[in-house]
């Protein structure tokens, strides 16, 4: 027994013995009340006076106790026989009463009872409500043929009763009546006493095997009450007893203690039947039948035939003459037991074809049903086994009995199905009538059958109802592959891979360090995707799903998290250094990106990608989402670190990620909040230090008094709906106040920087640019756009449209950040560009190395062969200035003439026209007009910006 069902077992058997204890209290006391009252009956009370006022009175106060019981267990008690107690409880009134009478003559007047008198009349309303008492408590027949029998049965019993008193006392008594010449109410009330005990009897005996299973205890309390008063009475009737008697004796004491256990039925037998089923519950099973209470009730029929015999006997053994009474009680008692059994036998011819039907249906549907039916004996072996099994197991039924159901179990599932078998038979029937197993059977052909059985207990052994569900098993096998495994690759997906995670991470591999999750990006796949169709970017991502499947290791898992994002568990050696599993997992990784980097065969051409590749190492304590998160920040860092590279998780990429998050925040309300700004720096003619644009730049000035460059809060806006709607607040702000400048007498063109593929947005549209134009009246070359860095995935036909359609509004274009970026001398070869912006990085070695020198001065060189201006941005210091001028340069923007101004300090320099230039010519050459592409504006050439003045 389990620790648990041995602590619930202990507390059962406490609760039964405090049970039994509360209820053996009051059995004890009943059992000393009537024990000292046949005692002091027996001894006579010690005086006549006291033993009749006992006999009547006494007897009076515990047929009124029964009777007070009866009523208010009725009235109480939320009880079915409610009107069976009321009747018990007005029999044992009208025997109170009685005892009262006989004792008002006997003990208060002092003279004899007479007869008949007042008491006689209580006495003989005793029997009449216990009769129809003990009816309602019977079970009711349903049939006709049911109520037949009842009353034949009664009449079987009390027939042969009378028979046996007849012969036996009452003859003598109505004989003795007779003669002595008394009246007919004295005769009929000596007969009457008897009569009525008899059909009382008769009640009883005949309603004992057909009581209710309700309050079954409180019921054969009752009964016995009922019968030991019979008994008593019957005693008395007899002309031996009755001439001696007198009140008080040991008669009185039978009378006594039948009403003190009919007034503690109710109540006492109650808790008896409470604290039985505490005891049933305790136990073990035990059957519900009653084989000898039936063969009783069988019987009883023929026992009264056999009394009434044995009556007629006796008057034949003593020689009396047979009297008439006992002639015609004996034909009718064998009349109705020849009736009865006629019943009896149509009844039982019924049953038997009834039985017989309900055998062929059952039969028809156990080897018609498509399930298979088997019954197993206690050892095991197969008893029987339905015709079905031809069909499901594709074996014959004759195979498989006498069998063990052992050998057509798979192996691997016998010891479940033995351990769930055994917990079945030793659980309650009531408790779990059925059980139900899943587990594979042999079929004929050798292959093992998913089968479902239905359990049920049968004469010690079972019942199988089995069914065939291995397509329902292989169903449901395969949607729990297609619930965790991607669809297009057939790898594991992000809810399969958290689980394995989830598995790596607990246990014993918990906390280990060699235990690693790679994610892992294709870049330039969207790119390839866009161009050649997604058919051909499905073949390629199932290339990479097989590369990548193939180049982990058997214990690991490979999975596709979704689009172009793979990812890898590498599980660490435990028996390996943490180190050396640091460094395997570091050689996993670049594999991994050599493999994914390589040349993919797709259609009759070759598609080459890259893998950014970010590692993250488990940490004691971690959980699987936090570390996902962190090899997906590495992953993240490689892509933004140039890509096709392998990157670790390091703790302050998520401070990184945390403060980007919280900026980024902030920056979504900064355009609704107007902390926006827009600076100007000029633009100068490197001859004559003319101003001759001026290049628009947006300073962030925050809530909390900072002032956030570009660089800092574009990184933030990157790809995101804010850069668009920046881009577009810039682009309107810049427009506007040139025209506003131009109207106050300063007409200087403005450079607005857009990157290229914000020029390609749809949020974007080609007429926006005219309306504003048009909105603000700005003249026709004052608006310069310069196209900042080159994206590979932007595509230079779209972009060449798209700037073309500018250019026919008069808007000049400038490629900015010339000299950098792998596409810059495809963009100048394709796009309709006026200006070329040398970039920072150029700029600022100028002077230093002769390298630069000459790439820039190779660069000035090609703008000038192409009709080209040219702007040098991050002009910082003098020398730069000389340099650029010698090679051609025709204008800066930087430190060496300004930084970024406010509308304020750029009309005041507007207002001056020239900056000081180092070994400049006062009136030298002035600049051309922006209209002839003579000078030209630039935005913000790199992100590090120059100082900005306060505001």
């Amino acid at each position: 027994m389990s620790a648990p069902a041995g602590t619930r077992g202990a507390l059962l058997a406490r609760e039964s013995g405090t049970g039994r204890t509360s209820a053996l209290l009051p059995q004890l006391t009943l059992g000393l009340v009537c024990g000292g009252y046949a005692v002091g009956a027996a001894t006579g009370w010690g005086s006549a006076q006291v033993a009749l006022f006992m006999g009547d009175f006494g007897l009076s106060a515990a047929a009124l106790a029964a009777a007070v019981s009866c009523f208010f267990f009725a009235r109480a008690a939320d009880i079915r026989f409610r009107p069976a107690w009321l009747l018990f409880a007005l029999s044992s009134l009208m025997a109170s009463c009685g005892n009262a009478v006989w004792g008002w003559y006997e003990c208060v007047r002092g003279v004899q009872v007479p007869s008949p008198s007042l008491a006689d009349l209580f006495f003989l309303c005793f029997a009449p409500p216990a009769i129809v008492g003990l009816l309602v408590l019977a079970k009711r027949p349903v049939t006709r043929a049911g109520w037949v029998c009842l009353a034949l049965d009664a009449w079987l019993i009390g027939g042969s009763l009378l028979t046996l008193s007849w012969s036996l006392a009452l003859a003598h008594t109505a004989h003795v009546a007779d003669a002595e010449g008394g009246s007919v109410a004295r005769a009929a009330l000596s007969l009457a006493y008897p009569l009525l005990d008899i059909v009382l009897v008769s009640m009883v005996l005949a309603l004992h095997f057909r009581r209710s299973s309700v309050n079954r205890a409180a019921v054969n309390t009752a009964i016995a009450a009922l019968a030991l008063t019979v008994l008593c009475d019957a005693l008395f009737t007899s002309p031996l007893l009755r001439q001696t008697y007198h009140s008080g004796q040991l008669l009185d004491a039978g009378w006594f203690a039948g009403s003190l256990l009919l007034a503690y039925a109710p109540w006492g037998a109650a808790r008896d039947a409470d604290n039985a089923v505490a005891d049933a519950d305790r136990d073990a099973p035990r059957t519900t039948s009653r084989p000898i209470a039936g063969s009783l009730a069988a019987l009883t029929p023929y026992l009264a035939a056999a009394v009434c015999t044995l009556g007629i006997l006796y008057n034949v053994i003593e020689g009396r003459r047979v009297d008439r009474v006992v002639v015609f009680t004996g034909c009718t008692v064998v009349l109705a037991l020849v009736v009865r059994q006629g019943i009896m036998l149509v009844d039982n011819i019924a049953l038997t074809q009834e039985l017989a039907q309900k055998e062929n249906h059952f039969r028809s549907l156990v080897q018609g049903s498509s399930d298979v039916i088997m019954i197993a004996a206690p050892s095991g072996v197969l008893r029987y086994v339905s015709p079905a099994a031809a069909g499901v197991y594709g074996r014959d039924a004759d195979e498989l009995v006498g069998a063990e159901l052992s050998s057509i179990i798979h192996p691997d599932d016998l010891g479940r199905v033995v351990h769930e078998v055994r917990r079945f038979l030793a659980a309650p029937p009531g408790e779990e009538p059925a059980t139900r197993i899943e587990c594979r059977f042999r079929s004929g052909s050798g292959d093992w059958l998913n089968v479902e059985s239905t359990v049920n207990r049968h004469q010690g052994g079972l019942i199988l109802n089995s069914r065939d569900v291995t397509e329902r098993v292989r169903l449901q096998a395969q949607l729990q592959h297609n619930a965790e495994h991607d669809p297009l690759t057939d790898l594991p997906n992000r809810a399969l891979f958290t689980s394995r995670v989830r598995q790596a991470l607990g246990g014993r591999r918990a906390g280990d360090a060699g235990t690693a999750v790679l994610f892992i990006d294709l870049d330039g796949f969207k790119a390839a995707n866009d161009r050649l169709g997604h058919q051909a970017g499905d073949e390629l991502l199932v290339q990479a799903a097989r590369r990548l499947q193939e180049s982990v290791r058997s214990g690991d898992t490979a999975a596709r998290l979704g689009g172009d994002e793979f990812a890898a568990l590498i599980v660490g050696d435990v028996g390996r250094e943490q180190d050396a599993r640091e460094c395997q997992v570091h050689e996993i990784a670049d594999r991994l990106r050599l493999t994914l980097s390589e040349p993919y065969r797709i259609g009759a051409g070759e598609v080459r990608v890259t893998a950014s590749i970010g590692v993250a190492f488990a940490e004691p304590g971690i959980s699987p989402n936090d570390l996902m998160r962190n090899a997906d920040l590495a992953m993240y860092r490689a892509k933004a670190g140039g890509k096709n590279r392998v990157e670790l998780y390091a703790p302050q990429m998520q401070a990184d990620v945390v403060r980007r998050s919280e900026l980024a925040t902030r920056l979504r309300g900064a355009l609704r909040d107007g902390e926006f700004a827009l600076l100007h720096q000029p633009v100068v003619h490197l001859a004559t230090g003319t101003v001759a644009a001026v290049a628009a730049q947006a300073r962030w000035r925050s809530a909390q008094g900072i002032l956030f460059t570009p660089a800092e809060f574009l990184r933030i806006a990157e790809d995101s709906d804010r850069t668009a709607e920046l881009g577009r607040w810039l682009l309107e702000e810049a427009v506007e106040q040139a025209a506003d400048r131009a109207r106050s007498g300063h007409p200087v063109p403005v450079a607005v920087r857009l990157p290229a593929r914000r020029l390609l947005d749809r949020g974007f549209p080609a007429g926006s640019v005219e309306a504003l134009l048009t909105r603000y009246g700005l003249p026709s070359g004052a608006l310069m756009i310069e196209v900042a860095d080159s994206d590979p995935r932007v595509s230079f036909e779209d972009l060449e449209q798209r700037l073309a359609a500018l250019r026919r509004l008069g808007v000049r274009i400038a490629l900015d950040g010339f000299g950098s970026g792998y596409a810059a001398i495809n963009a100048l070869r394709r796009l309709p560009i006026d200006v070329l912006k040398l970039d920072r990085g150029l700029v600022e070695g100028v002077v230093e190395s002769a390298r630069l020198h000459k790439i820039t001065s190779g660069l000035l060189r090609i703008a000038c062969d192409l009709g080209m201006q040219s702007v040098a941005d991050g002009v910082d210091v003098p020398e730069q200035v000389l340099a650029l001028r010698a090679m051609g340069c025709t204008h800066g923007q930087g430190a060496a003439f300004s930084g970024p101004l406010d509308e304020y300090r750029l009309r005041r320099a507007l207002a001056r026209g020239t900056f000081p230039v180092p070994g400049g010519v006062p009136g030298g050459v002035p600049a051309q007009p922006v209209l002839a592409g003579g000078s030209i504006p630039s935005l913000t050439g790199s992100h590090g910006e120059t100082p900005v003045p306060p505001t």
